[in-house]
């Protein structure tokens, strides 16, 4: 299937660079971050175990079950999806489409058996996945270049506030598991909305139909996708070395807690905590690492992240061995193994914020305008793919050996995560972010000031 649409208008709509209008779009970060937390991190889980459900073993069974399928079929058909909105011109519908679809199943799991619940979810959890395709990509409509790794940032940052506001919402207002299905459909409604009122996305000069025809032919798609990307310099490299650091990044994001309570010692309000202030490091350090994108560009930004995290995953390695063990067997805290924990979890709060802001306008850097929809397609899926694989990988050693090594256990699984994350820089190391074919480059040249000039006319910066 052949992406043949471009935009009437390469450059942004003016009317989307205001103010309001970057904000609306940024706060649709804040409104799928309360899904993520409240709901897949957070209350599903909960739900599942409930005795009166599928009890403890067999409800975090079906849990895992459960967001393998949905993460794993939204990974399969993520190109596909992503190339549609390429032959159809828009993407705000397509995203309009998949919000609603999270919001409509998540608001009835409460009310719903666990059997049809569990159902409502997958439903829920791939649309959620599916609508990310369209948001990355939407950030070429309200901004330029030049400004584009501050937005990204931005955009994070505000995204990780929607994480401390329900959980201070959950944790204050004493919401119980089930009222906080229809409480978080409203709220990713309520700030979602902005987004599809204030944006205005410009017509395709020409937009082929999608047919019946169009989707039984787009399973071919995945393969077309990837020899596309091989006209593009380094970004197959890139999509190979997105899976290998993604893996780190989202197994750290899912295991956080757990390796605070199993390996550390902390109680669960303690680990909360804790979790809770890294947040705020990721909030401020997504700015900083956004301004840094615009400074010296996306791959530099990306590579210092990624080193960042290998230090980190190393710290919090050496920081397991540091705590004691009480008479039980299970680990007690002390105040070096602790403080160092906390310095890898700052680590990595920061470069948590800082992989999601410099590898998404990278992406932008290496996709061209017809072809944006369909390479974030293939973006979605490294990610998500990666997300899948990660998760067997550490729990199947953590399932191996926490038995006989105990704390140990979760040292080599850190440690397989470190592997992972630097074969994942090696790959993204020589990719350039200064391809012409996206247009990218041009654009911010468009957009730089004036040369200063001499009284002669000259250009101060061309003088000897």
């Amino acid at each position: 299937m052949q992406a043949t649409v471009t935009s009437a208008i390469d450059a942004p709509d003016p009317h989307n660079l205001r103010r309001s209008s970057r904000l609306s779009w940024t706060l649709y970060d804040f409104a799928n971050t309360i899904f993520s937390y409240a709901i897949v991190s957070g209350a599903m889980g909960q739900w599942l175990v409930d005795p009166a459900r599928f009890g403890e073993a067999n409800g975090q069974l079906v849990f895992s079950i459960a967001v393998a399928l949905s993460v794993g079929l939204n990974a399969i058909v993520s190109p596909i999806l992503g190339a549609l909105s390429d032959r159809g011109g828009r993407r705000l519908p397509f995203l309009l489409a998949f919000t609603a679809l999270c919001i409509a199943p998540t608001a009835v799991i409460g009310l719903s058996g666990p059997l049809l619940g569990t159902l409502l979810f997958i439903v829920a959890n791939f649309a959620y996945q599916a609508a990310l395709i369209y948001y990355d990509a939407s950030i070429k409509l309200v901004s330029t270049p030049d400004g584009r790794g501050r937005l990204s940032g931005l955009g994070t940052g505000i995204g990780y506030c929607g994480t401390v506001f329900v959980a201070l919402l959950i944790q204050f207002g004493r919401i119980p598991v089930e009222a906080r299905f229809p409480l978080s459909a409203l709220l990713f409604a309520l700030f979602a909305i902005p987004l599809f009122v204030v944006l205005r996305e410009p017509a395709p000069v020409s937009a082929e139909r999608i047919t019946a025809r169009d989707f039984l032919a787009s399973w071919s798609q995945l393969r077309t996708t990837w020899r596309h990307a091989g006209d593009v310099p380094g970004l197959r490299r890139f999509l190979v070395g997105r899976f290998f650091y993604s893996d780190a990044v989202n197994t750290v994001i899912v295991v956080m807690t757990v390796v605070a309570t199993q390996a550390v010692g902390f109680d669960t309000f303690q680990a909360n905590l804790i979790l809770l202030a890294l947040t705020l490091v990721a909030i401020g350090m997504s700015f900083a690492w956004g301004w840094m994108c615009d400074r010296v560009g996306p791959r530099r930004t990306l590579l210092t992240v990624l080193g960042s995290w290998a230090v980190g995953l190393v710290v919090g390695a050496v920081s397991l061995s540091l705590n004691g063990t009480g008479p039980d067997g299970r680990p007690v805290p002390e105040p070096t193994g602790v403080l160092l924990f906390i310095l890898a979890g700052a680590i990595l709060g920061s470069g948590l914020g800082g992989v999601q802001v410099s590898d998404r306008v990278f992406m932008i850097r290496l996709s061209p305008p017809a072809r944006v929809g369909e390479f974030f397609g293939v973006y979605g899926l490294v990610g998500k793919a990666s997300q899948v694989v990660g998760q067997v990988l550490y729990g199947a050693i953590i399932f191996l050996l926490v038995d006989s090594l105990g704390t140990a256990a979760y040292q080599v699984a850190i440690l397989s995560l470190i592997v992972t994350m630097l074969v994942g820089l090696w790959l993204v190391w020589p990719v350039s972010d200064r391809w012409e074919g996206s247009g990218e480059l041009l654009d911010a040249r468009a957009h730089e000031p004036p040369p200063r000039l001499s009284p002669d006319r000259a250009p101060l910066d061309e003088r000897p």
